[in-house]
């Protein structure tokens, strides 16, 4: 089986999904796109291709290395999506050709369900309280906000203050025990990121979410040994070796 043809398929707002063509019929989808760089994703995604017209598709691995390790300049948001929305295209025509669930070819599943959160929105405690209470209505046991505003290094207690009433008013609106993710969105260093975990940890969140930027993950350690909250992060990380550390 020999990759024969793709194509590209820009959709507005925000979306870029990628067909791979083979000349036994079989086609895979993959979304190879990074937030808000479609046009650029797509044409990282052009040059990838031109290597991968007539090679098997089946030789997922080695195509990965190729295109990751055979060229000077890798990783980095647009290279890593590229990369990853031709690796589903192939998957998807791997799982086709031998007539099995991905999930199969990697393992297995590990588990018959998984939870899961959904997202709010508002500002204002009584916007973010009612948000949080209706999703809870509709089924759901945790729910993700934003954060704050960007902070200083140092900055006033009052943009604090503002962070402690949302979480408050959906603690007041759903109770001890619904799920509450807050991402920071990497707004906040780390002095302020130490002051904000502190200060939620009243309110027993599921998690605190990137409260510094990607290329800052050093500060986690510190933040992390000054809370109880959970971190999490990886948004904005693209391989096992951003990883690493």
């Amino acid at each position: 089986m020999k990759i024969t043809n793709y194509e590209l398929f820009q959709v507005q707002p925000r979306w870029l999904f990628l067909k791979i063509e083979t000349d036994e019929g079989i086609t895979g989808w993959g979304e190879p796109v990074i937030e808000g760089r479609a046009a650029t994703v797509k044409a990282a995604v052009i040059e990838l291709m031109e290597y991968l017209i007539g090679k098997d598709p089946l030789q997922i691995e080695d195509h990965w290395n190729v295109m990751y390790r055979g060229g000077f300049y890798r990783g980095g948001p647009i290279l890593m999506s590229a990369i990853s929305g031709i690796d589903q295209a192939l998957w998807d025509i791997k799982g086709k050709y031998l007539n099995v669930p991905i999930h199969q070819l990697l393992g297995g599943k590990a588990r018959e369900s998984i939870k899961v959160y959904s997202w709010i929105g508002g500002d204002r405690p009584s916007d973010v309280g009612a948000a949080a209470k209706e999703v809870v209505d509709k089924g759901f046991t945790a729910i993700k906000m934003n954060g704050t505003d960007e902070l200083q290094y140092i900055d006033s207690y009052e943009k604090i203050d503002r962070v402690l009433a949302n979480v408050s008013a959906i603690r007041d609106a759903v109770g001890p025990y619904i799920g509450i993710g807050i991402d920071f969105h990497g707004r906040v260093h780390k002095p302020m990121a130490k002051v904000l975990a502190k200060e939620l940890e009243q309110f027993r969140p599921m998690f605190i979410e990137e409260p510094v930027l990607p290329e800052n993950n050093e500060a986690l350690r510190d933040i992390a040994n000054h809370t109880v909250i959970p971190i999490a992060t990886g948004e904005r990380m693209y391989s096992k070796w951003d990883f690493k550390n």
